[in-house]
């Protein structure tokens, strides 16, 4: 059963992680190319699958690595994985508290080509939360692989 686990904290975690980097690495460099009216109209399209799902990721990824801190028979790999656990934790908590937010203010513009007056773009600030959340997502990956090898 734990290797079970183990294995699924690992495709659950390394999807975060490797989700999160490719955002970094490739979609946030072209986000900053556009025009900022190119860019609502992207920021719109790129969000549509990404929001329903990663949270759900995130969270199984956060309960396994929990489970296996419980279940773990070495002391070892009950701090990693609750060490995971935490970091899994960060990456949800700066999503839904720092990202979600931004996302939601650049969803609900209406016209990109009419941007109100007083529009700050958004993308600098929502970049350092992103790169905040990948470090913690790697992170944990990291820690939950460590965690599986002494398991």
């Amino acid at each position: 059963m734990g290797a079970l686990l183990g294995v699924a904290v690992l495709l659950g975690s390394g999807v975060t992680a490797g989700v999160l980097f490719a955002v970094a690495l490739s979609v946030l460099p072209a986000l900053f190319a556009m025009e900022t009216a190119t860019y609502v109209y992207a920021h719109k399209l790129l969000g549509r699958n990404w929001d329903p799902t990663m949270p759900v990721v995130v969270l199984t990824s956060t309960v396994l690595a929990l489970v296996l801190a419980v279940l773990a028979d070495t002391a070892p790999a009950r701090v990693l994985f609750a060490l995971a656990a935490v970091l899994l934790l960060g990456v949800s908590a700066v999503s839904h508290l720092c990202n979600v937010p931004i996302n939601r203010r650049v969803k609900a513009v209406e016209d990109p080509t009419a941007l109100p007056a007083d529009w700050q773009d958004p993308r600098p600030v929502w970049r350092r939360w992103h790169l905040l959340r990948t470090a913690l997502a790697v992170l944990a990956l990291c820690l939950n692989a460590a965690a599986v090898t002494v398991l």
